[in-house]
């Protein structure tokens, strides 16, 4: 069985559609706080999530909701992407076969613009040639290797990138053809050139020593 762990932070808007698309196929959806001062909590707890609280963090949030979920296995979902039907047997299929490490789903963004299709092949052909998949592509793992991983670094950015990379040193990282719905609404604030340009020097900066602390301020401060 599944555990979707949800880290949020003032995501009222987003929540309902995404614990809804998890909560039909996993043993329990647990939302992980971090000091919303919207409707989050009250929200999510109506749509059928168990709501706890961290410090609004992401990947504290992360490594708080595997510490309480019961499953043996962990899906780690974005509050404003949503999983698409179906999505349990195909996780279970990809976790729980040989040499697997972990894994995620396929990329795609709210929105029928064509920029939209672009990013996604982008994002289709970054994964096929480096199996690094981002963590709005909703990564999974057995709880077992979750923990034996050490969870999530503590870091305000990039954990996504640094946990998948040290799951290609215990094994493989496949991403299922199955694809999550991801908003679209960095892209639309951003802009798709200046959002790929930035995620990109944001990789580089990251392999240069650049802190993850002056990072997240590049990206925006972002906490959760």
């Amino acid at each position: 069985m599944i555990s979707v762990v949800i880290p949020a932070l003032n995501e009222a808007t987003n929540i309902t559609e995404t614990v809804e698309s998890a909560v039909a196929e996993a043993k329990e959806v647990i939302v992980v706080d971090g000091g919303s001062t919207d409707e989050t909590v009250a929200t999510a707890e109506a749509a059928g999530a168990r709501v706890i609280t961290a410090d609004a963090n992401r990947s504290r949030q992360m490594n708080k909701g595997a510490e309480v979920a019961t499953s043996d296995v962990l899906l780690f979902l974005h509050a404003d992407t949503r999983l698409p039907a179906h999505y349990r047997g195909a996780v279970e299929r990809a976790v729980y076969s040989r040499g697997v490490a972990a894994g995620a789903f396929s990329f795609g963004i709210d929105g029928a613009r064509m920029k939209h299709r672009i990013v996604e092949l982008v994002v289709a052909l970054r994964c096929r040639f480096s199996s690094l998949p981002y963590g709005d592509q909703a990564i999974f793992v057995r709880t077992k290797t979750f923990a034996e991983m050490g969870g999530f670094a503590d870091m305000p950015i990039m954990e996504d990138y640094e946990f998948v990379s040290r799951m290609k040193r215990r094994g493989r990282v496949v991403v299922i053809p199955l694809q999550v719905g991801t908003s679209s609404r960095r892209w639309q604030k951003l802009g798709v050139v200046r959002a790929a340009v930035l995620n990109f020097f944001i990789i580089i900066a990251y392999h240069t020593g650049v802190s993850p602390s002056r990072l997240a301020g590049w990206y925006g401060g972002r906490a959760s």
